[in-house]
């Protein structure tokens, strides 16, 4: 899955892997520096070298040759400076290798740090765009809080777990690709040996980190209940505090931080387990090695001296520590997949309501016709039942009916936040998949019984639609939506920040922010959904007033409980388990004495 986020980061990866290359080569000449001490400065060899042009000699004697000539130079040295000299010349070299090797090695690190971090920023970006475009119905089947868990704790995870590995991942393969390299050439018995060996560590340390990487996807889900358990608890503190259920949930919370606490500690004692695993079973890779070599050199079969056996002990040996890091790395890394799953779940997840190749549009006059709609959350469980329902354009119609009667399901059906299974809805004739969605809902307003709002200016909460709307725009909206004069009484008037979800205004306060949203945005099609049901009198005279002048030649869709808000609407649809079952006027509808006439008593009585 990450490697849809790579390509634009592609030169700082192939500049790490060059550095990275140029380091393990720089660390190989570096152990070769050390091979003149030991065998010409303190008698190990004391054969003499003559110099061997390079230029004619084949590329299988070309490394032969170039240790032959590197002899022969210290040996000249040696003779013209002594061994002191040679000694600190050597030693001077060793200074400057080791430089440029860490340098580059710096390099290698400073070159993954843009990948590392563009990938996660992208990934951030990726998510929250993708959450943004998914259809409602996504999140009736997803916690937020567990969506919030992938979005932050997730993200966070793979960030310290893979991208934090990516150095490693990259600079330690190639450095033991090259020392491979190189003790194939010193002695190809001894490395086959060695590639035995290895894949038998690798395989007992993959089997750990298979069972890292399920129980990590078990803590992060744990994660996610727990953020979701805050995220419901906070948000219905009143209800806990009025039922004195606060043991009751503390309780819940406390099983849960259990269970997490019980997770974080196998998966952090297995992740422990990484380095000293690795070590156990590199020295005793080493140990076997240092025998088989041992072996054939005293047999005379290993077809290499004692110190050329040193120097390819001391490069097997610069093998360990990257093979630990690459360990520790890998383990890292089997952690984060499980976070990358969770991640991919959403950013995989299909939206169906897209927009056609070839859309229609619509005339703009804001006529709706429902014919033979049927949809149901559940398919096998419709919630709307067959409805055929014409608003011409300018009418207001009204449904009515008992909770769960199907009132807000048809309305959430007209801007597509969801699709019907059977039957047709339409704008002004075209089907409303046949439109673009943002042509689509461009041409409608939405006023909600909740009124959501931003933690943003009052400015900004009420031009959110558009964009460009002018100071005198918004204010003119205010003032049609009867908020003009509260907002100026507030302590910066239009530039008054109104808290989490207006927590800062009162209830009709925020109904009014939100009809002067729909007011700006000057829809042809208005959805109105309970609009006054949650307002005291007073409030919900201000706000009448507002949504009469706002529904003012335009096609308005309404749902209302409040039978006395709906007098004046052109036709009255009575809902009941999900069918239309009495349309009309109110005065007609009263005559028939049916389900309307009913809910006009109940409502009386009440």
């Amino acid at each position: 899955m990450l490697r849809r986020f790579v390509p634009p980061y592609k030169k700082y990866l192939i500049l790490s892997m060059v550095s990275n290359l140029l380091a393990a080569v720089l660390t190989l000449f570096s152990f070769a520096v050390i091979m003149p001490i030991l065998e010409m400065l303190f008698g190990l060899k004391s054969m003499d070298y003559s110099y061997v042009p390079l230029s004619g000699v084949g590329i299988r004697d070309l490394a032969d040759t170039a240790v032959n000539d590197f002899y022969y130079v210290t040996q000249e040295a040696i003779h013209r400076w002594g061994a002191g000299a040679t000694l600190a010349l050597l030693g001077g070299l060793l200074v400057i290798m080791t430089a440029l090797k860490t340098g580059v090695t710096y390099l290698g690190s400073y070159f993954i740090i843009p990948l590392r971090s563009g990938i996660v920023r992208d990934i951030r970006n990726t998510m929250y765009d993708k959450v943004v475009s998914l259809p409602i119905g996504f999140f009736t089947n997803e916690r937020k809080g567990d969506v919030i868990a992938r979005m932050s704790g997730d993200v966070a995870e793979v960030e310290n777990s893979i991208m934090a590995s990516l150095d490693m991942l990259f600079k330690n393969p190639v450095m033991i690709v090259v020392c491979l390299a190189m003790m194939i050439v010193i002695s190809w018995q001894l490395t086959l040996f060695v590639l035995v060996l290895l894949p038998i560590a690798g395989v007992a340390m993959g089997k750990i980190g298979k069972s890292l990487k399920r129980t990590s996807l078990e803590l992060q889900n744990q994660w996610g209940s727990l953020l979701s358990n805050i995220e419901e608890t906070i948000g219905g503190l009143r209800i806990v505090k009025a039922f004195c259920a606060e043991r009751k949930v503390e309780r819940r919370f406390h099983e849960g931080t259990e269970r997490f606490y019980r997770l974080s500690n196998r998966v952090a004692r297995r992740q422990s387990l990484a380095h000293p695993m690795s070590e156990f079973l590199g020295t005793i890779t080493i140990a076997i090695v240092l025998w088989f070599g041992g072996s054939l050199i005293i047999s005379g079969r290993a077809g290499i001296d004692a110190p050329m056996f040193i120097y390819y002990l001391v490069i097997f040996y610069s093998i360990i520590n990257p093979a630990k890091e690459l360990s520790k790395a890998m383990y890292a890394v089997q952690k984060g997949m499980a976070s990358m799953e969770r991640i991919d779940k959403i950013l995989s997840a299909r939206n169906p309501i897209t927009s056609p190749s070839n859309p229609q549009k619509p005339s703009g006059e804001g006529e709706v016709t429902y014919e033979g709609v049927t949809f149901g959350y559940d398919p096998l469980h419709p919630v709307v039942k067959d409805v055929n329902l014409h608003i011409r354009a300018g009418q207001t119609v009204a449904l009515v009916g008992q909770s769960g009667s199907g009132k807000s399901t048809l309305a959430d059906l007209l801007p597509r936040f969801y699709d019907v299974q059977q039957g047709s809805v339409k704008v002004d004739g075209v089907d409303v998949r046949s439109m673009r969605v943002a042509d689509l809902r461009g041409l409608m307003g939405n006023v909600n019984q909740e009124a959501i709002l931003f933690n943003d200016t009052i400015f900004n909460n009420i031009a959110f639609g558009v964009p460009e709307a002018t100071r005198e725009q918004v204010e003119e909206a205010a003032r049609i939506a009867n908020a003009h004069d509260f907002i100026m009484a507030t302590e910066h008037g239009y530039d008054t920040n109104i808290g989490d979800r207006g927590c800062r205004l009162s209830g009709g306060q925020r109904q009014r922010i939100s009809i002067a949203r729909a007011i700006l945005k000057n829809p042809r099609i208005l959805i109105l959904d309970e609009a006054t049901s949650a307002l005291d009198s007073e409030s919900e005279l201000l706000v009448q007033q507002a949504l009469e002048r706002l529904m003012k030649n335009r096609t308005t869709l309404v749902i209302a409980h409040r039978l006395s808000t709906i007098r004046n609407a052109t036709e009255i649809c009575v809902m009941h388990e999900g069918r239309i079952v009495e349309r009309g006027t109110h005065d007609d509808l009263l005559a028939r004495g049916g389900y309307y006439t009913r809910l006009v008593e109940m409502q009386s009585v009440n």
